[in-house]
């Protein structure tokens, strides 16, 4: 047996026993994913403290984003809800879209607003709207939130500025203008079969109660003076007005330019969030009627319940940082060369497999078009955008336990893992398979004109 056919079944094995662990025994999965690491790691060879930082390091680099962002966006998000806003946006989308037409509506909401944050940031800024809706109409709560899912999981993924493409994009020298095109159009249609489309299929097998960390989004008593819907609408979307902005002065602004690292610096995620929750307390708070005291309480009580995930979610990049440090993704990536396949085809196989491996979609996108740049560059006839937006459909794929995205949307929506996987991995494998059959035909598209 050769050392990376080892690594490979070792990792097989880590993967099928973490399941059975959180599943069958019913182990924490905190508990679980740090047994799965210990295990994998010292199966591959890896000496005993390796394993140890290893699993170290990956939780303070997932920790490192997700705390704030999740942190901050739970602050946001408890707000909202008592301050009523929640609700009045909630009836607004009623009103003006109906109850048939509202996951349509959250679907295109979520892109717009996926497009320039990451998929966390969408998440904690939505899911208060989700659940208010849920609780107002007689709709499956599934229809409401695999849209919200879908969209803002695929935007992340597929859509430049989001960090996996833009690395693919310059791996393999192709356009930006035109990725973020072929990404949108393979993107959006993409979610409409994997969001509302599929909900309703699954919604007639598959019973979700909302519950878990989003289900604290709601009104302990109703204020008296609600926000209004622009108010409500301005306060949470203005992290994505800071991070859409620093986008734009990133591809429009100099290098040398005074105002640009102000700009960034007010659209990373911690300041934008941060600024959000700051105005919140006015918008939400004080103008709301609510003293400093209830406040600060609703800030307090929100924030217990999302602990968990902290440690969950930190010990799946802890996890993944296991098999990248025993050379997993180097096991894949070797073997993957070796394929006689289309370059589209072959980013798309290749990126798959690491993302299945690894769990994080940016490593399997980083490390597949390092890959397929050589490949590409002797193929000069390949549609690089194409291959770019090829290699991001992969990384999408069978999204299981050693992701953190899996553990965060497990979480928030009160799910078992039986669920998360009937749910979320489904829909966003279908979305993998779907996204490579559209980047295919545009690209026999492209070559018959």
């Amino acid at each position: 047996m050769t050392h990376d056919t080892r690594l490979l079944l070792v990792t097989l094995a880590g993967v099928v026993g973490l399941i059975v662990l959180v599943a069958g025994f019913r182990l924490h999965a905190f508990l679980a994913l740090a047994l799965a690491s210990l295990g994998v790691g010292l199966g591959t060879g890896m000496a005993p403290t390796d394993v140890a930082k290893a699993f170290q390091d990956g939780v303070g680099a997932t920790l490192g984003l997700i705390a704030v962002v999740v942190g901050l966006g739970t602050m946001l998000g408890k707000l909202l809800a008592e301050s009523g806003g929640a609700s009045v946006i909630a009836r607004t989308f009623i009103d003006t879209f109906g109850e048939r037409r509202l996951d349509w509506a959250i679907l295109i909401a979520a892109f717009l607003v996926g497009m320039p944050v990451f998929f966390g940031v969408g998440l904690v800024l939505l899911v208060p709207v989700v659940f208010t809706l849920g609780a107002a109409t007689r709709i499956p709560f599934l229809r409401l939130a695999l849209p919200l899912l879908a969209a803002l999981s695929i935007c992340h993924t597929l859509v430049p500025p989001h960090p996996g493409p833009v690395v693919a994009i310059g791996r393999l020298n192709a356009d930006m203008g035109r990725t973020i095109l072929w990404s949108i159009l393979v993107g959006f249609p993409t979610s409409i079969l994997v969001g509302p489309v599929l909900a309703r299929i699954l919604g007639r097998h598959i019973a979700i109660v909302p519950g878990g960390v989003g289900a604290q989004f709601k009104e302990s008593q109703p204020p008296a003076h609600p926000p209004g819907f622009a108010l409500s609408i301005a306060t949470i979307l203005l992290p994505v007005a800071l991070m859409l902005v620093a986008t734009a002065a990133d591809v429009t602004l100099a290098k040398d330019h005074p105002a640009r690292p102000w700009v960034a610096f007010a659209g990373s995620p911690l300041m934008a969030m941060l600024a959000a929750v700051l105005i919140a307390l006015v918008t939400f708070g004080s103008q709301r009627g609510f003293t400093t005291a209830q406040t600060l309480r609703f800030l307090e009580d929100c924030l217990g319940p999302v602990a968990g995930i902290f440690l969950i979610v930190g010990a799946g990049g802890g996890f993944s940082k296991v098999l990248d440090v025993a050379g997993v993704d180097d096991a894949i990536a070797s073997w993957g060369r070796g394929l006689a396949l289309s370059p589209i085809l072959l980013g798309w196989f290749v990126a798959a497999l690491l993302r299945v491996a690894v769990g994080s979609a940016t490593v399997a996108i980083t490390m597949a078009s390092a890959i397929l740049a050589p490949i590409a560059d002797a193929q000069p006839e390949t549609h690089r955008e194409l291959l770019v937006v090829a290699i991001a459909a992969g990384s999408l794929i069978l999204s299981h336990v050693n992701d953190g995205g899996f553990w965060l949307v497990k979480e928030y929506f009160g799910l078992t893992v039986p669920q998360t996987l009937r749910t979320w991995t489904l829909m966003i494998t279908l979305a993998s398979g779907i996204a490579l059959l559209l980047v295919l035909a545009l690209d026999l598209l492209l070559r018959l004109t």
